[in-house]
């Protein structure tokens, strides 16, 4: 490899702020611009960037510092909060787009193994942006509503769920076996056993170390070597996706007194180098010249069930736990929204052979359609009178600033 995967690199880093603050205009989440930026550089369009060993290394490191991430940020106390709602919201927003991305993935016969995994497509719609529906509430003022409350909540749960689901897939999909579902679920049970394990003594050794010595600076580095080590053992003794080991450190570390300096600290690493590298890859990975008549339509009918399922799961979920019907809607619609989630079990679907690269553009398509729609419909259903009509920027948003 020569000195020219510098220049890449800038490019990269250039174009994707570029376009991320572009699409931030438009109050689109900069994922979008993101994901443009690596599709206008990449073979699809200008071929001026092709993806390289640097580039898909530094993508799977920012994967699992987004994700752990994403673990630091959950509050456990707010998820309790919205208890019963919350957990009947997540299942049913797992269940339907479940069935409804199995069901399209059937009808198209995308699966290159056998039928049984035809429902990753449905793992890949299950997932819920808590960033982009969080940055709208705040704007309006609603984030603190019983409606929001049940949002969030079930946008992580749906995450967590989701990871779950990625784990038994890929555990299937290595053994090569339709049979082996319930040793990958012995697997997973053990796998959080030993987090238990680890977890416990891990959260009372940084809070007691915290009392002895006050320099912060090293926190970080030992969480980052706890949530490298948790995802290495995750997936290589277990069979568990390194970004569910991942997202696991982080909801440990987030129990911790310096879970709030460890994040931030981790967020500049994040927005500033191996985030913007993760989506241009994806953007760069997406196969335009492959694109058919058939992988539109394919792209419209994930895009409406990703849409409807969503919806769908949000309202059945809220009515059955006492919700109203403008509630209902409200927690449906704000279900609606992907993000980097979809993206990266997308990218381990084609890594393990799952699914082919070409469902890229496709899911591309309907991340930036939901992004779009979600605070559009969201602002319809919410709007009052008193709505508080301001725009921080997101904390959520992994390429904010």
């Amino acid at each position: 490899m020569g000195i020219e995967f510098l220049i890449d690199l800038a490019i990269i880093l250039l174009s994707t702020k570029a376009l991320g603050v572009l699409t931030r205009k438009f109050q689109l989440p900069q994922v979008v611009g993101a994901l443009l930026a690596g599709l206008i550089l990449g073979p699809a369009v200008l071929g001026i960037i092709h993806e390289s060993t640097l580039i898909h290394d530094l993508s799977e490191i920012g994967v699992i510092i987004i994700m752990f991430c994403a673990g630091t940020e959950v509050d456990l106390k707010e998820l309790r909060k919205a208890g019963k709602a919350a957990i009947v919201v997540a299942l049913m927003g797992v269940l339907l787009p479940l069935l409804g991305g199995f069901l399209v993935s059937s009808a198209f016969n995308l699966s290159f193994l056998p039928l049984i995994k035809n429902i990753f497509l449905g793992v890949i719609l299950t997932a819920t942006s808590v960033s982009i529906t969080v940055e709208t509430l705040q704007e309006m003022g609603k984030l603190k509503t019983r409606a929001g409350t049940i949002i969030m909540g079930a946008a992580i749960l749906d995450d967590v769920l989701g990871l779950i689901l990625l784990t038994i897939m890929m555990g299937i999909s290595g053994d090569g076996a339709e049979g082996s579902i319930g040793g990958v679920l012995i697997k997973v049970v053990l796998f959080f056993f030993v987090v238990i394990i680890i977890g416990i003594p891990i959260s009372k050794f940084f809070n007691s170390y915290s009392k002895v010595h006050k320099k912060k600076r090293r926190f970080p580095i030992f969480a980052f070597a706890f949530c490298l080590f948790l995802a290495f053992i995750g997936e290589r003794y277990f069979g568990v996706a390194d970004i569910a080991g991942a997202f696991i450190a982080g909801l440990i570390i987030s129990t911790t007194v310096h879970s709030g300096y460890i994040h931030r600290r981790f967020e500049i690493l994040s927005y500033m180098f191996l985030t913007p590298i993760f989506f241009a890859s994806v953007g760069i990975s997406i196969e335009i010249s492959h694109f058919s008549w058939g992988l539109v339509w394919l792209a419209l009918a994930i895009t409406a069930v990703a849409i409807l399922t969503k919806i769908a799961g949000g309202v059945i979920g809220a009515k059955l736990t006492g919700s109203d019907n403008k509630e209902s809607l409200r927690i449906g619609i704000g279900m609606v929204a992907r993000s980097e989630v979809a993206l990266i079990v997308t990218n381990k679907g084609v890594s393990a052979g799952i699914i082919s690269a070409t469902l890229f553009a496709p899911i591309a398509i309907m991340v930036i359609v939901t992004s779009i729609l979600t605070p559009i419909l969201l602002k319809l259903v919410f709007t009052t009178k008193t709505a508080k009509m301001k725009n921080p920027r997101g904390k959520n948003d992994a390429l904010s600033g």
